[in-house]
């Protein structure tokens, strides 16, 4: 068992919260004496139900329900917050920290899955860089990558990758940075019309995991760093999301 303050004060500590302009941590306050942790992508009613079930005291999540303004407690928002406030269920989230973070982050852990070295600083929001490029050695067919991280595939550029960047989530608006970084492939969660005639005239490659798919890594990481540092029990639950 640990207590719910000492959680969030570390965990925000961990993740230099402080250094993005955001509401990130304790959002939604419950019971103090924590025994479950249940982890996920998204703050939605679907992971809070299936928390309660699971018995958990504090859903720990990527994204969150409260961004930057306050919301009135209404329609959808308002029941999400109603159904933790009744079952005591405290919700954590930690947004550009989970995705920035140079060892648990979203892009760290891609980073590693796909073997990159050499990492750098990479995809500039808000004048943060929450992604990063990296070398691949030796380099290794497009047809690699693909298969690797599963997702939507745009083949326009190099057979053989050197460089890779990547930024999780809905980051296809950086693919520009993407080319003027020089990367073969530029690897995120999502992508939009714009984007096929962009990468054939750039001459650029492109992956689109998938937002809720490019950002399970975070999450996940951060569960087995609480696993191994307090006295909780944790289990990550998958609201599948193709988008």
């Amino acid at each position: 068992m640990e207590h719910c303050d000492k959680i969030v004060k570390e965990i925000n500590e961990l993740l230099n919260v402080s250094l993005t302009p955001e509401h990130n941590g304790l959002q939604v306050e419950g019971k103090k004496e924590i025994n479950k942790i249940v982890f996920g992508v998204s703050a939605n009613m679907a992971l809070f139900q299936a928390a309660k079930q699971q018995g958990a005291d504090m859903v720990m999540t990527h994204h969150g329900l409260i961004w930057n303004n306050p919301e009135n407690i209404t329609g959808v928002f308002g029941k999400r917050v109603a159904f933790l406030i009744k079952n005591d269920i405290n919700l954590v989230s930690y947004h550009l920290p989970l995705d920035r973070h140079p060892k648990l982050g979203n892009n760290a852990q891609l980073a590693a899955l796909m073997g990159l070295k050499n990492l750098k600083p990479f995809g500039n929001y808000h004048g943060i860089d929450i992604g990063f490029t990296g070398e691949v050695k030796p380099a290794k067919d497009m047809e690699h990558f693909c298969a690797l991280l599963n997702g939507e595939c745009v083949f326009c550029g190099k057979d053989k990758i050197h460089k890779v960047a990547v930024v999780s989530g809905g980051a296809h608006d950086m693919l520009e940075q993407a080319i003027a970084a020089g990367a073969d492939l530029f690897v995120t969660g999502s992508r939009d019309e714009y984007v096929l005639a962009q990468c054939r005239e750039a001459g650029i490659n492109f992956i689109a995991m998938g937002h809720y798919n490019s950002e399970t890594f975070g999450i996940k990481a951060l569960m087995r760093y609480i696993n191994r540092h307090y006295k909780v029990k944790t289990e990550f639950i998958d609201i599948p999301n193709p988008f």
